[in-house]
């Protein structure tokens, strides 16, 4: 029982140590991602507004500033409630070994 017991701790910590690197990479990729496409879209908004301010600076400059004001305002917003979601649909960490644990701790409570 006690050699049972030991590689089943043996494995459980194995596939703990597994699930903790793939979830850290996981984090890593998705923050560099997140810092590029933020970088990029934020330039390309930008642009995109000295483009609209100077097209419309002669006839209709305020109206053109308040429209990129809502439209971005919109954007954000709807982002933020993806990611809620998303946040929201995303598994628990270190599922896997949870699961693991309960199917373990249910066999040795079946011994007794």
């Amino acid at each position: 029982m006690g050699g049972t017991l030991n590689e089943m701790v043996r494995i459980r910590g194995a596939l703990f140590a597994v699930e903790l690197r793939e979830e850290v990479e996981r984090r890593k990729h998705m923050a560099v991602l997140s810092a590029l496409g933020a970088a990029f879209l934020h330039m390309a908004l930008v642009l995109l507004s000295f483009l609209v301010a100077a097209v419309f600076w002669d006839t209709h400059r305020i109206a053109a500033i308040a429209t990129l004001v809502v439209v971005y305002l919109a954007c954000g917003i709807a982002a933020l409630v993806r990611l809620r979601a998303a946040v929201a649909e995303s598994p628990p960490p270190f599922a896997a070994s949870l699961r693991e644990l309960d199917e373990d701790l249910a066999q040795l409570r079946s011994l007794r």
